[in-house]
């Protein structure tokens, strides 16, 4: 079970706006806000992997297209989680 379908059965009554293609980045979700809650480090990763981007392709993806899009009240967190 993945951690998107695991967040989808804890938590059947929220509606959750979530991140295409980072599944495997989601650390939880923010009970009041109800916002899913992303690695923004683990998203760098998956874009580097899977789509083949450099470091410094993949952290200005994130930042411009990611990161930086407003998808509404339920628009996830990123997490910046390298100490």
């Amino acid at each position: 079970m993945t951690k998107l379908e695991e967040l989808e059965f804890a938590f059947p009554d929220i509606e959750m706006t979530i991140a295409d293609g980072f599944d495997d980045c989601i650390l939880g979700i923010e009970s009041q806000s109800e916002k899913v809650i992303y690695s923004y480090n683990k998203c760098v990763q998956v874009l580097m992997e899977r789509d083949k981007m450099t470091y410094i392709e993949a952290v200005e993806f994130m930042d411009y297209n990611v990161v930086g899009s407003y998808v509404g009240e339920k628009t996830p967190i990123w997490c910046n989680d390298n100490y």
